[in-house]
């Protein structure tokens, strides 16, 4: 058991926060503990990272593995003039399936996780644990001594601490580094899109090859019905069928790796000649500009390898890396090889040459494991963009929405019912809308060549500021990675018209959305930090704080974590009576992955004790959900009656009223709470303890003391007389000589998406009949 206190500088010096780290069951930590170090050391024995590589196939591959599908006919949407160009384009997708996935994703990339989560903003929560680049700034110190809250110190004469506070020194620094975090995010939301549209339609197509009388029409039918099908089941959830997820990826992959062999052995090895790079230089130069742009197609065949980042969620770096690099990697290579060998011969097929290169005896087994294998891959995505909305709701940058588990083994796996609406809908727009693989790619491509710029950009500063690599390892790095990109980029640029449009339309969308939302939140944040209340105006009040004091708790909501916010003096200025206990509470998120349950609650005391004022800050991370309101109330309120007996204990048992500040916790009141028995105030209520919390706080020396026994009583019996919930209805809008844009951004988008989303108090499940709501207005 840790507490510290520290003094809050609002209340200038008369406060004490505690921070909460309960650990009854010692043998139990020692074992997470010794099980989180195994994870952070990779020291898993050989058979299990086999078991846990051979699961991350049907989480972290499907998207990867279902490339083949489609890379081919995007790359020859035309048919193929030359077999010199089939070799230059295995050459190339030999090369981009090398450079991108296997060395800079699977052996570099992987390496710069959040404690274990990927993608961009567990990036951007990373850099704001190593720098004050967080637009909110609302961590308080003891943030930082989470045990989830890992970082290493800066010398302060070394480049990263240079680099450090270049960033933290200008505003606009900050600014960019969040827009570029949402682009990057906005474009991952765009491939929970465009994956499911042209994986199914890929697979779907197979019907039409083997009956080539049936209509194009046919096909998109078949696709749009299986897309519908598949987004109705998602509140069902991914835990009942996910152990289905493996084999099928598995058998997938076995399956085109084998195809792959027999074509090889049926059409001749001669493409394998490809491996020599010299034919990537020859393709290029042969076919000038229309060889250049099908690099946009090429780009195809590492598709979902950002996925790889994002879905790297419950499996250590290790098993991921020996699933690619045993599996993954050397199917994918005989699936595209055996592909060039067919498409050698025959050179007209580019448009479905993965269907007509199987064998005609297992044709449909392998038309249905295809369709499988696609709908795998897109469900992975579909969940990756649920836990990429979830870390933007927690960094303020999405309005609120709901938010449903769908496991009670893995916290990971959530839905979101409005999301996968608006997702639906757009996957069918963009499937029958367009009609086509080729135009689908395109977009596709587009938007994962955006997403592997931004990681390449936020890879730079993880290497100088975390990773802490000498300069010219980051250039190396830096170098390498945007020619590659760069490359494929400018390729993409001349598809925008032929369907690369559509990712930019639907990113410019969601970036508005989210941008707005959190300019929106700042703002509000803003407005509360410059206008709360001091404590010598609180003071000033008395201990009634001028008006009736009613029986009951009142919980006022709000996002300062320090200072009385204005809400406060604005509801006791138009109301005439106040509660006779007082709680500010602060909900807010930390850029961390999760906030361990015992360290969740900081308590501390505003006020002296007559005056039953209080503020508890919860604290979550961006996977962590907010619990519902009787569970959140109940463990608030133990976490209140725990700090009540250790500032009575760490008082020495006065009887004076008088209010105090206490430095340092003793290592008697220590041994106190580590060593004594389950004995508590008969007013307590005991069904608030639980195994996670201290249910003994009084030392062996003295037992509890009056003061103890009379506010344990005093609350207990507050508690009983009702909790009345009290939020602010902050209204925001812009000020009358501001430019007509952020009129249109604030009085009109912030106000519609505010109209829209949930409401707080449904956030926070707060029973309507306890919700008192306060009406502010504020101008930007």
């Amino acid at each position: 058991m840790t507490s510290t206190v520290e003094s809050d500088g609002e209340n200038n010096n008369k406060g004490s926060m505690w921070t909460l780290d309960q650990k009854l069951d010692q043998p139990m930590d020692e074992e997470a503990g010794r099980l989180r170090n195994m994870y952070r050391e990779k020291k898993f024995s050989s058979l299990l990272l086999l078991r846990l590589a051979y699961q991350s196939l049907g989480v972290v591959y499907g998207d990867l593995g279902t490339s083949p599908l489609y890379v081919f006919y995007n790359i020859f949407p035309k048919g193929v003039n030359d077999k010199e160009d089939v070799i230059g384009a295995l050459s190339l997708i030999i090369y981009s399936l090398t450079l991108v996935p296997l060395i800079k994703y699977v052996f570099i990339v992987l390496r710069a996780n959040d404690n274990g989560q990927g993608g961009t903003l567990a990036l951007y929560s990373l850099l704001c644990r190593h720098a004050n680049i967080k637009t909110i700034p609302n961590q308080h110190r003891t943030d930082e001594e989470l045990t989830t809250y890992s970082r290493s110190t800066i010398h302060e004469r070394s480049f990263a601490a240079k680099t450090k506070r270049w960033l933290e020194g200008k505003g606009y620094i900050k600014n960019t580094i969040l827009i570029l975090v949402l682009v990057g995010t906005c474009m991952m939301i765009g491939d929970g899109i465009l994956t499911p549209a042209i994986s199914v339609l890929s697979a779907s197509g197979g019907i039409k090859v083997n009956h080539p009388d049936l209509s194009s029409g046919v096909v998109v039918v078949v696709a749009v019905a299986i897309l519908v099908g598949l987004f109705s089941m998602q509140h069902y959830g991914t835990d009942r069928v996910s152990w289905l997820f493996a084999p099928v990826v598995l058998l997938w992959l076995l399956l085109i790796g084998g195809i792959g062999i027999f074509n090889l052995w049926k059409h001749g090895s001669d493409v394998l000649r490809a491996f020599s790079p010299v034919y990537i230089y020859r393709y290029l130069k042969r076919g000038g500009k229309e060889n250049w742009t099908s690099l946009g197609g090429i780009l195809l065949c590492i598709t979902g390898t950002e996925a790889l980042f994002a879905d790297l969620g419950h499996f250590p770096v290790s098993s991921v890396q020996i699933a690619f690099t045993l599996v993954v990697f050397p199917c994918l290579l005989l699936a595209y090889s055996g592909q060039a060998a067919y498409l050698m011969n025959n050179l007209s097929h580019s448009r479905d040459v993965f269907y007509r290169s199987i064998p005609v005896t297992i044709y449909w087994p392998v038309f249905v494991v295809a369709t499988a294998a696609a709908i795998v891959a897109s469900q992975a995505t579909i969940t990756a963009t649920f836990s990429i909305i979830k870390q933007a709701l927690a960094h303020g940058c999405f309005p609120r929405v709901k938010v449903v588990h769908t496991s009670k083994k893995f916290l990971g796996q959530i839905y979101i019912p409005d999301i996968n609406w608006i997702l639906m809908i757009l996957c069918i727009a963009v499937t029958a809308g367009f009609k086509d693989q080729n135009q689908i790619g395109n977009a596709y491509g587009t938007a994962v060549v955006i997403v592997f710029l931004v990681t390449t950009l936020l890879m730079i500063l993880i290497m100088i500021l975390v990773w802490r690599c000498h300069w010219i390892l980051v250039i190396i790095f830096t170098g390498l990675s945007l020619i590659v990109e760069c490359t494929y980029f400018s390729a993409v640029l001349f598809k925008v018209d032929q369907g690369g449009w559509a990712p930019l339309v639907i990113a410019a969308a969601f970036l508005l959305v989210m941008y707005v939302w959190h300019y929106g939140t700042v703002k509000r944040y803003q407005f509360e930090l410059h206008s709360k209340v001091s404590m010598a105006w609180i003071l000033g009040l008395g201990p009634s704080l001028g008006l009736v004091r009613v029986p009951g708790i009142g919980l006022v909501y709000t996002e300062l974590a320090s200072g009385v916010p204005h809400i406060f003096s604005h509801f006791i200025t138009n109301l005439p009576a106040i509660h006779s206990v007082v709680v500010f509470v602060c909900v807010k998120y930390l850029p961390v992955y999760t906030v361990p349950e015992e360290e969740r609650f900081l308590v501390k005391r505003i006020g002296p004790k007559n005056f039953h004022m209080f503020r508890c800050v919860a604290r979550y991370g961006y996977k962590d959900l907010h619990k519902k309101d009787d569970d959140f109330e109940k463990k608030l309120f133990h976490n209140l009656f725990i700090f009540v007996r250790l500032e009575s204990m760490m008082e020495g048992g006065s009887d004076s009223d008088e209010y105090s500040l206490y430095e340092q916790q003793t290592n008697q009141s220590r041994d106190g709470i580590l060593n004594n028995g389950n004995v508590a105030s008969p007013n307590m209520d005991l069904t608030m303890a639980s195994v996670d919390s201290i249910v003994s706080v009084i030392s062996p020396s003295r037992g509890s003391s009056k003061n103890e026994v009379d506010e344990l009583e005093y609350l207990n019996n507050c508690k009983d007389a009702g909790v009345v919930h009290i939020l602010g209805n902050t209204v925001v809008r812009a000020s009358r000589d501001s430019r007509f844009y952020k009129k249109i951004a604030v009085d009109y988008v912030y106000a519609f998406l505010r109209k829209i989303c949930r409401e707080n108090s449904v956030i926070f499940n707060v029973p309507h009949e306890s919700l008192l709501n306060v009406g502010q207005v504020f101008y930007v």
